[in-house]
């Protein structure tokens, strides 16, 4: 009996995603650019916060540089948000390595790194509500010009849907190379014993640096995107805590560490924060936020190591079970 591999499923799973937009309206296809947008974050945040084990509340930072950054090259100089995506993301790298290089220097870990970052992120927000040059506390907003690939502008929402897409399979790729390349035992032996990582001659510091960069290069992509796809940025929706928590949530609930999590962390909680706004938001304000956070807590304490994880275990109980069947079915048979 022949059980469906995983690059089975996955690719039954692209196609479908792939022929989504054909069958669907314009609202259904903005909740997938949604759910594929916050699995491109979460994936980046993973390559940090997963396979290095650095739990970082500061990557509203690197998405806000990034959405800021092609803005105003965008609006100021005509530059193309194609350019944006590398400019963004090289200012946010370096960025991340000049913010993280102290702190990883004095061997600042756990809740102390998570509290670092958090901090720069509220600076970085009330800085961004000062400067009149980026707008302040108004904002930018984007002007609409041509509809045209190169300029990230698009009248329907298909073309948003599969350049989202492709931004998530690349993040997908990118983690896998990560977690499966020697990068990603060096990054995996730090996260489970950095003391005994550095004994044997890893330059745990360095490691970690290059996994910042590789995170805030990618968060960045991110910024670059909604800035362009909403044509909207302020300092409360791109450079605040709101948004670093928004990417850390999908890993929690998916799956830290594991490379499919994340995806599967966006597809359950981006559809659900929806329909909690759209079934209880407009009648009581506040009230689907509670409601929201309810599920989560609920999620966390049935699979309080990921909901991937959990399915895992279960397909693989199942699929050692039906082995099992066979076995003694055919053993059966020839005796």
């Amino acid at each position: 009996m022949n059980f469906p591999s995983k690059f089975h499923i996955l690719l039954i799973a692209g196609i479908i995603l792939i022929l989504v937009p054909f069958f669907v309206g314009s609202y259904f296809l903005h909740v997938m650019i949604i759910i594929f947008f916050y699995a491109f974050l979460a994936e980046s945040w993973n390559i940090l916060g997963g396979l290095a084990g650095q739990l970082s509340l500061g990557h509203g930072i690197f998405f806000g540089v990034g959405a800021y950054t092609s803005s105003i090259m965008f609006i100021k100089l005509n530059v193309s948000p194609w350019v944006g995506f590398l400019v963004g993301g090289v200012f946010a790298a370096v960025l991340g390595l000049i913010i993280s290089f102290p702190v990883f220097h004095y061997k600042l870990r756990g809740a102390y790194y998570a509290l670092v970052t958090l901090a720069y992120v509220e600076i970085f927000e009330k800085l961004a509500l000062k400067i009149e040059y980026v707008g302040g506390a108004l904002g930018i907003l984007i002007p609409l010009r041509e509809s045209s690939l190169l300029a990230l502008q698009f009248q329907s929402k298909k073309p948003y849907y599969y350049i989202c897409f492709a931004l998530m399979i690349i993040s997908i790729g990118i983690t896998h190379w990560a977690k499966m390349s020697r990068f990603g035992y060096i990054l995996s032996a730090i996260k489970e014993d950095e003391d005994a990582a550095e004994a044997v001659g890893v330059n745990a510091t360095k490691y970690k640096l290059i996994a910042t960069a590789l995170s805030a290069f990618l968060t960045a992509m991110g910024g670059v995107f909604y800035a362009q796809y909403t044509t909207f940025i302020d300092p409360k929706t791109t450079l605040s805590v709101f948004v670093s928590i928004e990417i850390v949530l999908r890993p929690i609930i998916g799956g830290v560490g594991t490379i499919l999590g994340p995806i599967l962390g966006s597809f359950v909680l981006t559809p659900l924060s929806e329909l909690t706004r759209l079934l209880i938001g407009s009648g009581q304000s506040g009230v689907h936020l509670l409601v929201y956070g309810i599920i989560l807590i609920v999620v966390c304490l049935r699979a309080p190591r990921g909901i991937f994880v959990e399915i895992q275990t279960l397909f693989r109980k199942y699929f050692e079970k039906r082995r099992g069947e066979v076995v003694r079915h055919y053993g059966t048979a020839r005796s």
